[in-house]
């Protein structure tokens, strides 16, 4: 099954996939309202409004495995991103990123290796996986290397259709 037809929520809880993305290079981040790196939104807005228009989009997947940081429903993560952030990308439902419940979309998405070569277990929120126009993944960036990192915004234009 390709990446882009893993079925998957919507924040509203409509059921989608990213094949509503099909032909865009894609950023999924696993996102969380209540962490150190939550500032983070703001480089993820920023990447999609360079890159929007361009064949680009963020795709955030709230995850509350990580201390508890996303603990909120759909409407409040909703209401904080948008009024706190002004996100504009797409957001989808609450899912989880390791561990038994893992959703298939990151049953996928881990195997693929970092910088350093080490594939495995997200390490922690706003950890980001760029997946070219084709479906492939395209590179894994760790929750501590920014959005506008310059690894990150080249590797986004390097997959730009």
């Amino acid at each position: 099954m390709r990446i882009q037809d893993i079925p998957l929520q919507t924040l509203a809880g409509e059921p989608s996939t990213l094949g509503s993305l099909d032909g865009k290079a894609l950023l999924v981040v696993n996102v969380a309202s209540k962490c150190g790196l939550t500032p983070q939104y703001e480089g993820l807005e920023r990447l999609q409004e360079k890159y929007g228009e361009r064949g680009f989009s963020v795709v955030g997947f709230p995850c509350n495995q990580f201390a508890g940081q996303e603990p909120g429903t759909a409407e409040e993560i909703q209401t904080f991103c948008s009024t706190t952030y002004g996100v504009s990308f797409p957001l989808f439902a609450k899912l989880e990123v390791n561990g038994e419940g893992r959703h298939p979309l990151y049953q996928e998405l881990v195997r693929t290796p970092d910088a350093d070569g080490e594939a495995g277990d997200v390490q922690w929120n706003f950890e980001k996986f760029l997946i070219a126009p084709d479906g492939e993944v395209a590179a894994r960036f760790r929750p501590r290397t920014t959005p506008e990192d310059p690894s990150v915004v080249s590797a986004i234009e390097s997959t730009l259709p």
